[in-house]
């Protein structure tokens, strides 16, 4: 059966920068398991697995555009202190949801000054080279 709309999907990957970084893999646990077309994965990594079978080896570089993004300085957002709604200490790197009025969002902190909160709503991979090497191990109808 090929990869295509709908079908279960399951994949081990591995995830690098183009200096050979290793971001993220699968390959050291279970593989991941994914309804294809469902928004699952990055766009350009979805379209490149369509029409492909379980035995396949994918090696692909991705663009931004095909990735996460491009970065955004307009996501990139000063919150009064006042109105950050946590208990507790907060420190550069934290990660939150955030109604950003674009719906509820994943933020990163990235400064925290005495009155002002910086928190950043692009993806962390927005702007970068995406390359993955991908083994599909199974394709399935969902059922």
């Amino acid at each position: 059966m090929q990869v295509a709309q709908n079908s279960i999907v399951s994949i081990h990957y591995t995830l690098t920068r183009p200096d050979g970084e290793i971001i993220e893999s699968s390959r050291d646990g279970a593989p991941l398991e994914y309804i294809h077309g469902s928004e699952a994965l990055v766009p350009g990594l979805e379209k490149e697995l369509t029409g492909k079978s379980a035995g396949d080896h994918i090696a692909i570089s991705l663009q931004p555009e095909d990735g996460y993004g491009e970065r955004s300085e307009q996501l990139i957002q000063h919150i009064p202190r006042d109105i950050f709604h946590f208990d507790g200490e907060i420190n550069p790197g934290m990660r939150f949801q955030a109604d950003t009025g674009r719906g509820i969002e994943l933020v990163t902190v990235i400064n925290v000054a005495e009155n002002m909160i910086t928190v950043d709503a692009n993806h962390p991979l927005a702007g970068e080279v995406l390359n993955f090497v991908v083994d599909i191990i199974a394709v399935r109808e969902a059922s």
